[in-house]
């Protein structure tokens, strides 16, 4: 019996992103923990050591976790809008997923004659689509803080808006030397176009760029004024809680997870080895691991930005290292005839 070619290409497709989906929610459960742990080593104090405990890990305190707060009372402001108080935090979860259409994993398969692609799809304009995606994050944020009818979760989306667009504009700029180098939006190219030589060699100024606006559009330490609990109580999430809290905070851990595999798929070869030796799933999720670690430090150790530095450092520092940077490749690259 002959399968319909478009069914195979769809159960293709369905099978990865459902992987795709549970690796990412298996993720966000455990880097939960090891944010614990790596933030009690840090701080030189004793994390989870209780539930589940193998050894002197708390394997099942993630799922204690969950437990928790699906049993904790789901409530809902009484003059929020209810409908989209109650949307936001999924909206959040999705964009964060939507990413991982374009990104490659490993190279491909080939088993009795079949190849495997580890990548859902491979558009000619992946890039583009990657900031696109990115740019829409805000929007859940924002219709979260809004709809809760809270003037600190108003502030916490207001800030959360003007500082992820103030960063995406340097974030895309970091971006755009990387592309200029390799002639391709698609980032199945980018990655075969770094063997042996990784892009980080000839972009250091934009991986360094790329890094710190990461960081600012996760929300995350030192750039985490949306949910300045000194400031703004939680910020844009003050007033959720039970599962629609845990959606939001789950997005936050799977954009982590997004942006270091940008990051190393962009800047680090993706899923090649150094040197090109032995390509493989590996060596991309190593490097997501490295970053990961980075963020988790980089919370443990730094302090908050005010809201003033955080705008002039985006708008007057990074803003124009970012068009230097793309400048400076246009001429070199001009220079060297490409």
């Amino acid at each position: 019996m002959t399968l319909d070619p478009f069914m195979v290409m769809l159960l293709d497709v369905l099978v990865k992103a459902i992987v795709i989906v549970v690796a990412l929610l298996g993720a966000y459960a455990y880097m939960t923990l090891a944010e614990r742990y790596v933030m009690a080593r840090v701080q030189v104090r004793i994390g989870p050591n209780r539930v589940g405990r193998v050894g002197p890990i708390a394997v099942l305190q993630p799922v204690a976790d969950a437990v928790k707060t699906i049993f904790k009372e789901d409530f809902c402001p009484a003059n929020a809008d209810k409908i989209v108080y109650t949307l936001a935090p999924g909206l959040a979860v999705a964009i964060a997923l939507l990413a991982w259409a374009v990104i490659p994993l490993s190279p491909p398969l080939t088993i009795a004659g079949y190849t495997i692609h580890f990548y859902i799809a491979d558009v000619g304009i992946a890039a583009l689509y990657l900031l696109a995606v990115g740019s829409l994050g805000v929007y859940a944020i924002v219709l979260g803080g809004w709809s809760s009818n809270n003037k600190y979760s108003l502030l916490g989306g207001l800030r959360s808006a003007a500082q992820m667009i103030s960063y995406e504009v340097s974030l895309g700029l970091a971006l755009v030397g990387v592309l200029m180098i390799s002639g391709s939006l698609s980032l199945v190219d980018i990655v075969e176009k770094q063997s042996p030589i990784w892009n980080v060699v000839w972009q250091p100024v934009g991986f360094v760029l790329y890094c710190i606006c990461a960081v600012a559009e996760t929300n995350r330490v030192p750039f985490d004024l949306p949910e300045a609990e000194t400031e703004l109580v939680a910020g844009y999430s003050t007033e959720y809680g039970s599962l629609k809290f845990a959606l939001f905070y789950m997005a936050e851990y799977i954009n982590i997870v997004t942006v270091s595999a940008i990051a190393a798929t962009m800047f680090l070869g993706g899923y090649q080895g150094p040197f090109g030796l032995l390509p493989g799933a590996h060596w991309l999720l190593l490097k997501i691991a490295v970053f990961i670690f980075i963020f988790m430090w980089m919370r443990a150790t730094l302090p908050r930005f005010r809201y003033d530095q955080l705008m002039r450092f985006g708008w007057k520092v990074l803003l124009p290292l970012g068009l230097a940077n793309v400048f400076a490749t246009a001429v070199v690259m001009v220079l060297l005839g490409r």
